[in-house]
């Protein structure tokens, strides 16, 4: 017998509301009552949407995996409602993770810190950390809080695809392999949290993300590195998410070439079906090709922090044009679009 799709509740909190309306109250107490059975619950913060279940409960979270046919060798972030509940869930309490969280949480940040024995075994793909963040979003807070447990909550999405960041992303993605979604509008950042290891010193960044290196550095108050070596290297357990070499990947095969005008002209000169994201838009090669048949230029904007909340979007988008191929311009490689290079170049890795 199939599932139903899941119920998808919309609520809107303004953001200078201190108290949630109504419909905030009732779809939060629906939401926890799913998860306290053990259901998962597709929630929205300021990062994309996240697929949550409660983080202390195993076969909940196994849940989680079979939805997104996630591997298991892939941790888990558990988002938490203040610090007082990530220090309960820690082996330990580094003064880098105090600084980095006091500083910056809620917000789109994510320590890594030894894992307390509260904590499954599933939820950290059997390493000696754990992965704790205080997400910025005011319906992700209340339900954590009312819930009274900590939440593990991947992406709402199939492993490897493109991070949803609407409620829509998370239906079309996820069907009905999940319970209910709380729609919270789209998200404010667009890409994933930056993933810092706390356990080492100096910390390390495990995964580029909103908060930089510098904005790191000033609260720990000395150097944070980049890691030396690509997750696994080591045979030890992975500390952070998203590490694959192939991730974040919408189902049309995505290039970021070197010279991409040049490759679009090639493109659509075979006949190819082509989007093409390039903020070059005024550029006389961009514009040259802008009457090609088969050819959809999105333009995109020139800020890092604004890309970063498109290209998700855009990417989703785009899928469903039934296009041959995506290109992306290549941003610059400066630390401010670290997180999107990343992002894009693993999407745009060919499968093994």
């Amino acid at each position: 017998m199939l599932r139903p799709l899941p119920d998808i509740l919309r609520i809107d909190w303004p953001p200078t509301a201190a108290e949630p309306p109504r419909t905030a109250e009732d779809a939060v107490a629906r939401a926890v009552e799913v998860l306290r059975q053990g259901g998962l619950v597709a929630i929205p913060t300021e990062t994309v949407y996240g697929l949550a279940a409660n983080a202390l409960d195993e076969e909940a979270v196994a849940g989680i995996f079979r939805a997104k046919g996630r591997p298991a060798s892939n941790p888990l972030i558990v988002h938490v409602a203040d610090i007082a509940m990530a220090r309960s869930l820690a082996g330990a309490w580094p003064a880098t993770a105090d600084a980095v969280a006091t500083r910056f949480w809620p917000g789109p940040v994510t320590v890594v810190v030894p894992r307390g024995p509260r904590v499954p075994d599933i939820v950290t793909a059997g390493g000696s950390t754990v992965a704790l963040r205080c997400p910025d979003h005011p319906l992700a807070r209340r339900l954590i809080a009312e819930a009274g447990m900590p939440l593990a909550a991947p992406s709402a999405n199939r492993s490897e695809a493109v991070s949803p960041t609407t409620a829509h992303h998370v239906l079309a993605g996820l069907g009905n392999r999940i319970d209910l979604i709380l729609d919270g509008g789209p998200c404010r950042r667009g890409i994933e949290s930056t993933v810092v290891d706390c356990t080492v010193s100096p910390p390390r960044i495990l995964r580029p993300g909103p908060l930089s290196r510098d904005d790191l550095e000033a609260a720990v108050g000395g150097p944070v590195e980049w890691p030396a070596a690509a997750a696994g290297d080591s045979g030890e357990p992975v500390r952070s998410p998203g590490r694959q070499a192939r991730h974040y990947a919408p189902k049309t095969p995505l290039e970021m070439p070197v010279e991409p005008a040049r490759r679009v002209a090639q493109l659509v000169a075979e006949g190819r079906r082509i989007g093409w994201l390039t903020s070059r838009t005024d550029d006389p090669q961009v514009r040259s090709l802008a009457g090609s048949r088969n050819l959809m230029i999105v333009p995109m904007p020139e800020s890092p922090d604004e890309f970063a909340c498109r290209i998700y979007a855009m990417l989703h988008g785009l899928d469903q044009r039934g296009l041959d191929r995506i290109v992306v311009d290549p941003p610059p490689d400066t630390e401010p679009w670290r997180a999107v290079r990343d992002r894009l170049a693993r999407a745009a890795r060919v499968p093994e």
